[in-house]
């Protein structure tokens, strides 16, 4: 009991990323093995590793337009990119794997009318562009003719691009990126002697570029980046073996967390499972995690865009103005936070983007879409083709107080699910069922591990059945929330 104590502090340590100080060799750039730009400075950064510059992808992306127009094409719209990165990977003191990536495309639309040819190429040479454009453009021929086909209004589309921060080049060598990974996994090992295995630790490097245009009149491109540091240790023997991972991401590496500090968390949220039990069939009130609970606003995004609403495959058809979270909770879309993991100046057709309350007081009052699932619907592109931007789910009764014990104390008798397995949602009925695994909590204290059991519910209760959301909030890519306690789930057990 003492042991679980003792974990549920550690968990409830605001369940941010551990120790966000810099490493000092975080910071340095390109070293003997990283790649050499090769046409100038990429997106105006000399250490950004780029083959390309921007200045080359727009004179490829109006070349493809120019020959879609010169061939009969209504209107057209192009994107070239590039991509490269760096991803190494230990296991047990040993290097595993290093890998570098690099990509590049042109990816061309043609609409001839309102029918629709889209094609692309890895290949920039000016035959291969006519190739693609021409490949585009008889597609769209024998294509049947959409009434909703084509590029965005005019009127939506974005007219300036903000600087949003996104952009930081890590120029990590692989010598640099192993001892980095290595000094994860040790923190981990040497955390207790009852962390007995790891699956391994990896970083990763990435970053990539674009240019894209049509002929609408959009122009527009940026660089962005995102570096990661990630280890997955294993505690105890024999069948009572239980695994954690943890990690950390961020765009500027300069920002992500110690390797130490990741290490010795994974290690700690692994040796917190040991001894998990099996616990009988109940109903009770379910916290999950806040990494968890990013994953529950990931479906009701999923269950208001506009694929899922014009299709009528999602059990929120129609909730537009309706009443789908009680009236604490508020959800904000905010796509200019500097070095947001869900910042963007435009979406990916180029329209205009904005922050807005996408629920207010538990009322939707709007929906995620594209310009063509906006036409489909009847209704105006939300500037959400490609996804959402930077959400914050919030309630109005958090309290700055309201750190993960405070929300085991709201909890008082139930269930913390930390781990979530299986695909099992619904997203036309809502129906909820996933393999979970936590702690069992009484009078708002730990009990005990648990492991081996299902929660099932209806994602429609779950949203209005949301209790609390706790301070301890976490960015998960491009959501940020806390902890989310749900008033009653179904607990399946022994």
């Amino acid at each position: 009991m003492r042991r679980c104590g003792r974990v549920a502090s550690i968990i409830a340590a605001n369940m941010k990323t551990p120790d966000s100080s810099a490493n000092g060799a975080y910071g340095q750039t390109a070293g003997d093995d990283a790649t050499p730009t090769q046409t100038g400075h990429a997106a105006g950064r000399p250490d950004s590793g780029f083959a390309y510059s921007r200045a080359f992808f727009e004179d490829l992306v109006d070349s493809a337009l120019a020959h879609a127009k010169k061939i009969g094409a209504t209107n057209a719209g192009a994107e070239a990119s590039e991509g490269c990165g760096l991803s190494v990977s230990v296991r047990q003191g040993e290097l595993e794997n290093v890998e570098r990536n690099r990509d590049k495309s042109l990816g061309v639309t043609v609409y001839v009318g309102q029918r629709r040819g889209n094609a692309s190429t890895s290949d920039f040479s000016a035959k291969a562009i006519e190739q693609t454009v021409q490949a585009a453009f008889d597609i769209a021929r024998f294509t049947a003719e959409d009434p909703v086909a084509g590029l965005p209004d005019e009127q939506d589309i974005a007219t300036e691009q903000r600087d949003l921060d996104l952009f930081h080049p890590w120029g990590v060598t692989s010598e640099e990126a192993a001892r980095i990974a290595l000094e994860c996994e040790a923190a981990a090992l040497a955390t207790s002697k009852r962390i007995t295995n790891s699956e391994g630790a990896g970083v990763s490097a990435q970053q990539s570029h674009f240019f894209s245009a049509h002929t609408h009149g959009f122009r527009g491109g940026y660089a962005s980046s995102r570096h990661s540091l990630s280890v997955a240790p294993i505690a105890g023997k024999g069948s009572g073996m239980q695994r954690d991972a943890w990690y950390s991401s961020m765009r500027n590496a300069a920002d992500l967390a110690s390797p130490q500090a990741v290490g010795r968390y994974a290690a700690e949220r692994a040796l917190s499972r040991l001894k998990s039990r099996k616990i009988p069939t109940t109903q009770c009130p379910v916290l999950f995690e806040s990494p968890l609970a990013a994953g529950l606003l990931g479906g009701f995004v999923q269950a208001i865009s506009g694929g899922a609403l014009y299709r009528k495959s999602t059990f929120l058809v129609d909730s537009l103005g309706k009443q789908v979270f009680p009236k604490h909770i508020d959800l904000l879309e905010d796509p200019f936070i500097l070095g947001g993991k869900g910042s963007s100046p435009f979406d990916e057709e180029g329209v205009r983007v904005q922050p807005r309350k996408v629920v207010d007081a538990g009322v939707v009052q709007g929906y995620f879409l594209s310009t063509y699932s906006a036409r489909k619907l009847g209704m105006k592109t939300t500037g959400n083709a490609g996804g959402s931007h930077n959400l914050s789910l919030v309630s109005r009764q958090t309290k700055r107080g309201d750190d993960l014990d405070a929300m085991l104390k709201k909890l008082g008798t139930g269930l913390f699910v930390i781990e979530l397995m299986g695909q099992g949602v619904n997203y036309v009925t809502g129906d909820y069922s996933r393999g979970a695994s936590g702690f069992w909590v009484e009078s708002g204290e730990i009990a005990f591990p648990v492991h081996e059991i299902t929660i099932a519910g209806n994602l429609k209760d779950m949203l209005k059945g949301i209790v609390a959301v706790g301070a301890d909030s976490y960015n998960y890519g491009a959501k940020t929330v806390g902890s989310v306690l749900v008033n009653r789930m179904k607990v399946a057990g022994s």
